[in-house]
């Protein structure tokens, strides 16, 4: 059975305690064991500022974009065993070019970005020269620098590739050193990605840093030079940012949370016209692309109240005709949850906006997933709520279930439509 390692100063780690099986999203098997870590996380946070961190400082923007873009090269050649390791986390092969294939061209992007954007250059200018007094004797200049600490990467169990490689990118550009911790429920993905980055020599010694399992008293080993960039649970964020050493050392602590993201029809969109076909369209994709596990994926369907009811059968019709089941099986358009414990999170929050909207698509008892058991498997059928009143409703504003669970809900005139999409409180992504 393959034991998930850490990479810690330089070296590859094996945890021999605290092992937790870590099972496929598809057939329940055991993947992989996880431990509670066994590491020295103050040396792992030493190792980062007094030898990549230096390293990475001395080289210009121009020389990290280099590096970057051979490491996306040397990715992208050899992604395919990625592929065969994705499927197990519930993914369609469709759903593995997203994080896969997205993670990678993420890093092409930096490295063009940092080549033709930014200085060959350590430093970055902002702006003129201030004159601060009325002779000029007094000048001042903005200039932004590298911090001198070490970035720690908190990921979510959605996009094990791309999350690790769309953080990874802007920190190494910005020439700070990196300590990477996955979410354990698809952290065997996260590990084989992460291997082939140390295999690339792309990077400089230390430059990445891996933690398999707990993050033990990491956190209380950080500076004000340092940073914690979250994504997962806004229960979890808020946990994670009252660390006292975090608040009294004033630690950048970055979170990426719940997000009751929205799209909006708009009041001229007949149900005949293409722009309502694309809305349809667009709904049904993101309801069902990685099973709904979308940070940016439409949670509240906001459509003109006159033409809620026909959103409702148009959607529910493309629903109905989603294959569900194995991933690897080429006709399936819908794989799994990340794993049982989402199943049942994803089951229960609907079950919360279910207290005040009607179910009108989706039933758990008729799912019977292509080639797979549904008991084993963390499969979820679609589902589809329609609410009567938007304005009094509290849960499917403040409520995600981050699978394929959506909420349709009428608005009397556009002013009213913004309101409600304003209900979400700052959501990552509204579309119109």
């Amino acid at each position: 059975m393959t034991i998930l390692q850490s990479f810690a100063s330089g070296k590859w780690v094996s945890s021999s305690s605290g092992l937790k099986p870590l099972k496929s999203a598809v057939t329940g098997e055991i993947v992989a064991q996880i431990g509670s870590g066994d590491l020295d996380f103050s040396a792992m946070a030493d190792h980062a500022r007094q030898v990549s961190g230096p390293a990475l400082r001395a080289l210009t923007f121009h020389k990290r974009a280099a590096k970057l873009k051979a490491l996306a090269q040397y990715l992208n050649e050899r992604r395919d065993p990625l592929y065969e390791l994705s499927y197990e986390t519930g993914a369609t092969k469709a759903d593995s070019m997203i994080d896969i294939d997205g993670g990678i061209g993420t890093l092409f992007v930096y490295a063009s970005k940092g080549r033709r954007e930014l200085p060959d250059d350590v430093l970055l200018v902002d702006g003129a020269v201030e004159q601060l007094s009325k002779s000029g004797a007094f000048l001042g200049q903005h200039v932004a620098t590298s911090l001198q600490g070490v970035a720690v990467h908190i990921n979510a169990f959605n996009f094990p590739v791309w999350g690790m490689l769309e953080k990874l990118a802007p920190t190494l550009l910005a020439g700070m050193p990196a300590i990477v911790k996955p979410a354990s429920a698809t952290a065997w993905l996260a590990e084989a990605a992460f291997r082939m980055i140390v295999e690339s020599g792309c990077l400089p010694e230390g430059a990445v840093q891996f933690v398999a399992g707990g993050t033990g008293d990491l956190l209380d080993r950080l500076g004000g030079q340092d940073v914690v960039s979250f994504t997962g649970s806004a229960s979890t964020a808020a946990m994670l940012r009252a660390n006292r050493n975090l608040i009294e050392n004033s630690v950048r602590f970055i979170a990426e949370q719940d997000s009751l993201n929205a799209t909006v029809l708009g009041p001229d969109t007949a149900p005949e016209t293409p722009e309502f076909g694309a809305f349809i369209r667009e709904v049904h994709r993101e309801m069902t692309a990685k099973a709904g596990q979308k940070c940016t994926a439409i949670r509240r369907i906001i459509v003109p109240e006159d033409r809620r009811d026909a959103v409702i059968d148009a959607v529910s019709d493309r629903l109905a005709k989603t294959a569900i089941g194995d991933p690897r099986d080429e006709n399936v358009r819908m794989g799994a949850l990340a794993s049982l414990a989402q199943r049942e999170d994803v089951l229960a929050k609907a079950a919360e906006i279910g207290t005040e909207a009607r179910l009108v698509y989706g039933d758990q008892a008729t799912l019977f997933p292509r080639g797979a058991d549904k008991e084993q498997g963390a499969f979820v059928s679609p589902m589809l709520f329609s609410l009567d009143d938007p304005d009094a409703a509290e849960k499917a504003h403040t409520v995600e279930a981050f699978g394929p669970v959506a909420t349709v809900m009428g608005y009397r005139d556009l002013s009213h439509a913004f309101r409600l999409a304003n209900r979400g409180k700052g959501s990552l992504v509204a579309s119109v």
